[in-house]
């Protein structure tokens, strides 16, 4: 599960990482509507930036997107925010289905927020680099919305929950935004032995609490 999450990449470095991880100069990129500000603290319903390609597939487009889905059909806010969505059933459950075939994004993350022992861990690539974790979008009730695909928790991860973001290494993110059906299995070991969790401030607990000291004391 992923229910907080940090991006204080933003603005043209933003754009400019995204442009280089994908690396497909016969596909351009950009961001019509800019990007959303420095976050530390993301909470279901903020506004987050997804990377999806455009409907005829002939760019790549960085968009500012509600953390929750709202899927084609909804017609009002009702019931819990559908900020996750499971692997396992991500293609048959009603609220997914449609998007799963016809919506794919990728989330950038600097780093997301779990809890073990009602301590909150601050979780990161080790070498700073950027998270780019598989998610879905949709237009429901006129507005860009999207959800973060999870699975399975793998080593070394799995002590701190049993789900984790689904997330894509730089060459699988193209297959998953053209429709790869491959890639709901758990992220390679390899992909999440270059991460690291270390205490962040209990005060991240509150969605009003916003400012880089949430992040803990990073070591490494």
């Amino acid at each position: 599960m992923c229910g907080r999450f940090v991006l204080f990449t933003t603005g043209e470095s933003l754009l400019d990482v995204t442009a280089a991880m994908l690396n497909d100069a016969t596909v351009p990129i950009r961001a019509p509507h800019g990007t959303p500000p420095a976050r530390y603290n993301i909470a279901p319903s903020t506004v987050i930036p997804i990377v999806r390609r455009s409907p005829d597939a002939s760019e790549t487009l960085l968009e500012p997107a509600r953390w929750g889905l709202i899927p084609h059909w909804k017609r009002d806010l009702n019931g819990p925010p559908l900020f996750n969505a499971r692997a396992e059933t991500v293609a048959t459950k009603p609220s997914f289905r449609h998007a799963y075939r016809h919506g794919r994004c990728v989330i950038p993350l600097d780093g997301y927020y779990e809890w073990h022992n009602k301590q909150p861990y601050y979780v990161r690539p080790a070498d700073g680099g950027l998270l780019w974790a598989a998610g879905l979008w949709d237009t429901g009730m006129n507005q860009l919305s999207a959800t973060m695909i999870t699975t399975a928790a793998v080593e070394p991860l799995a002590w701190l929950h049993h789900r984790l973001p689904r997330f894509l290494s730089p060459q699988a993110i193209p297959w998953w935004l053209d429709g790869d059906d491959d890639l709901l299995h758990p992220a390679e070991e390899s992909l999440v032995a270059g991460l690291v969790a270390t205490p962040a401030d209990p005060a991240v607990g509150n969605v009003r609490n916003d400012y880089p000291e949430l992040l803990g004391e990073q070591i490494g």
